[in-house]
């Protein structure tokens, strides 16, 4: 069973991160993020924490991130961080770097890689899941 939350566009995303790629539960943003993909994440810190527990409790780490808006939708292939902890921020990052910040590492995707066009008034939808 996978998770789903809901990010929103903003007029200084402009996904160019080469690495990584973020949502944010903040409702603004600079130009300086560049790896900001949604804002206004409605994800809660529980059910996230619930899915990986799940996710680990059954032996599978791999994830797939669908992002869907505006007609389009982008899949991205990583694995799961089992020390995710942040109530703020849900990080991916092509590098096996760890934080709490961090969701997901190895990821086969980042913000520049990204063709969904995420635009201002853009509803994303996210699905997180497993993948067999």
């Amino acid at each position: 069973m996978g998770y789903s939350f809901r990010a929103y566009g903003h007029p200084n995303i402009t996904g160019k991160h080469r690495t990584t790629f973020e949502f944010t539960k903040d409702s603004e943003v600079t130009l300086k993020g560049d790896c900001i993909v949604g804002v206004k994440a409605d994800f809660s810190l529980k059910g996230i924490k619930e899915f990986i527990q799940n996710s680990i409790k059954n032996n599978n780490k791999k994830i797939k991130i669908i992002i869907k808006t505006d007609g389009k939708e982008e899949i991205v292939h990583a694995e799961l961080n089992p020390s995710f902890n942040s109530d703020r921020e849900m990080v991916v990052r092509k590098s096996g770097f760890l934080d709490g910040r961090t969701l997901a590492v190895k990821a086969d995707k980042a913000a520049s890689d990204l063709k969904t066009g995420i635009k201002p008034d853009s509803v994303v939808e996210i699905v997180i899941d497993t993948t067999l």
